[in-house]
């Protein structure tokens, strides 16, 4: 199949249309049944790679569901489309640039070609460079513009310059040791960095710039506001501010017009919601060390390995993908939750919202035809066992499909009657969902609770639970560096395959762009004396309503 291949060809090819035949024959059919006529179902519906688990045999799928998936992943090339790019072909052609994040994780002597040249050595300096200066903030060598040690690490960007790094620091907290506090201000409201330095001293704090372009502007504006706090607080001129800063950003020469001297680079063939693992990482580092950042590199490396050479049937990342569009574009359902049975994990399901609906959230495939079907579903989630007591009500009995991610690890970092009563959670909430309750189960129940006649009939519907609700779930052993390496990289290559299914670009994103554009026009005409007229019926009304609660 040729790069030209869309999502409309892909639709009208056998593979669809044998899926579509199948989906009508056994969408009737129950978890209850697929697992009563298979003992041997876990074995057969779930993948183990390096020390982690992916059990699937609680959806909705057979074996010949799984043959035809895999078939559409024929029809739609992945195999071809994976290898280029891994060759560091343009895949993303709407900004002609190669995809190559399995770079910035792959160790020194592995080659990852772009146009003939080996880009590792110049990742691996650029690694070689963020060891040197993490090792020195860690050792307490990294002194501000009073001589005093930098003890936190303020960290200033916004989507993929926030979201990977945030998660990353706070899922592996127990690995922080002596480092730097490390803390992470994003949203242009002044009131976040504010909340950030409540508490921090000018003369200890190190910003770090986090932009690609450095031309974001909620990122330049906070920015600017740390400017102010520290010459504020340190009762200095520019030049005593350079200590107290660094960027990670491709475009120095902007950095340093801007007062950023010290930086730390990387490449257009990074995208930003990828780059967790370049210098963009430097608050990761800073916060769990250099060594313990490259267990992180090596665990998605092993993903990357895994995901370029697993048959299709063993394939982790591919049969995420599968299940995704199975769902999706068969049963109809709009939004997929991501539920870790982690604490440490919270920030998970915010990360996969930027990775997944920012990739995949397109109507237009990749030679611009609309795509006629359904793409990226809404990500969303929260950690167990706080959801149970919020929305698992309506992934038990309400109306909506939501397929779901279980992510548990074995072992926790405390009380182990904690961690059992943890996992005992969402071991049980797996089976609820697939397998429910039925009214002769409930009847039975409300019996062995004295309750009978009129009052158990009233009561009745309400104790039935339908199942027959999809989930699979992800298992490791602890959550340590190497195995959030290979979480997050299993994700990235699910979100890949997707893209190619639905025949979308799942590396731009030109639909954050219209919002910033119109925000540029509004913005002056929030001053009081600004002329009116310039804008919709909506956005005049509101403007002439900020203007008079701000007089009043």
């Amino acid at each position: 199949m040729t790069e030209g291949t869309t999502r409309s060809d892909l639709t009208a090819g056998p593979a669809w249309q044998a899926l579509q035949e199948h989906h009508r024959a056994t969408a009737g059919l129950h978890l209850r049944e697929l697992f009563a006529q298979d003992a041997e179902r876990f074995e057969r519906f779930s993948i183990a790679a390096d020390g982690l688990l992916l059990d699937y045999s609680k959806q909705r799928v057979t074996g010949e569901t799984m043959a035809l998936l895999r078939a559409l992943a024929s029809e739609a090339d992945i195999a071809g489309w994976r290898a280029r790019m891994a060759a560091g072909e343009r895949i993303n052609a709407t900004e002609d640039r190669a995809v190559l994040h399995i770079a910035l994780r792959a160790p020194a002597g592995e080659r990852v070609l772009l146009e003939g040249e080996d880009v590792v050595p110049q990742v691996q300096e650029t690694l070689a460079q963020l060891g040197r200066f993490v090792g020195a903030l860690r050792a307490g060598e990294r002194r501000g513009a009073t001589g005093e040690a930098i003890t936190d690490v303020v960290n200033i960007g916004i989507g993929g310059s926030d979201l990977g790094p945030l998660m990353v620091a706070e899922a592996l907290r127990r690995y922080r040791g002596d480092g730097p506090g490390v803390h992470f201000a994003s949203n242009v409201d002044p009131a976040h960095l504010e909340a950030v330095l409540d508490g921090l001293d000018p003369a200890s704090t190190l910003f770090v710039v986090t932009s690609k372009t450095f031309t974001t502007i909620e990122t330049l504006m906070n920015a600017r506001a740390a400017q102010r706090w520290l010459a504020e607080g340190l009762g200095t001129g520019p030049e005593g501010l350079s200590a107290h800063f660094v960027a990670v950003t491709a475009s120095p020469e902007k950095a340093a017009a801007f007062g950023v001297a010290e930086t730390f680079g990387f490449w257009d063939w990074v995208g930003g919601r990828f780059s967790l693992w370049s210098a963009v990482g430097l608050p990761i580092a800073a916060a769990i060390g250099f060594e313990r950042f490259q267990e992180l590199l090596a665990g998605a490396h092993a993903m990357d390995r895994h995901f370029l050479d697993a048959p299709d049937e063993a394939n982790l990342p591919l049969t995420l993908a599968l299940l995704g569009l199975w769902y999706t574009d068969f049963f109809g359902a709009q939004s997929h939750a991501v539920l870790p049975y982690a604490q440490d994990l919270h920030r998970l399901p915010a990360y996969l919202q930027q990775a997944e609906m920012e990739s995949n959230g397109k109507s237009v495939s990749r030679d611009g035809r609309p795509v006629p079907v359904p793409t990226a579903p809404i990500v969303w989630g929260e950690p167990g066992t706080n959801g149970q007591h919020a929305f698992f009500q309506l992934l038990h009995q309400g109306s909506p499909l939501a397929p779901a991610d279980f992510i548990m690890a074995a072992e926790g970092g405390g009380d182990g009657e904690q961690q059992d009563a943890l996992l005992a959670n969402a071991l049980a909430q797996t089976a609820a969902l697939a397998f429910g309750r039925t009214a002769e189960e409930a009847r039975a129940e409300l019996e062995a609770g004295g309750l009978s006649g009129a009052a158990l009939e009233a009561l009745l519907p309400h104790k039935v639970f339908p199942g027959n609700r999809p989930s699979s779930t992800i298992l490791i052993d602890r959550l340590s560096p190497y195995r959030l390496g290979q979480l997050i990289a299993l994700y990235e290559h699910k979100i890949f395959c997707q893209g190619v299914l639905w025949g979308v670009n799942s590396f731009d994103q030109w639909g954050v762009e219209l919002g910033k554009q119109l925000a540029k026009a509004i913005q002056p005409d929030l001053a009081p004396d600004a002329p009116a007229g310039r804008h919709d019926a909506s956005t005049e009304g509101l403007l002439a309503e900020i203007k008079a609660m701000r007089a009043r």
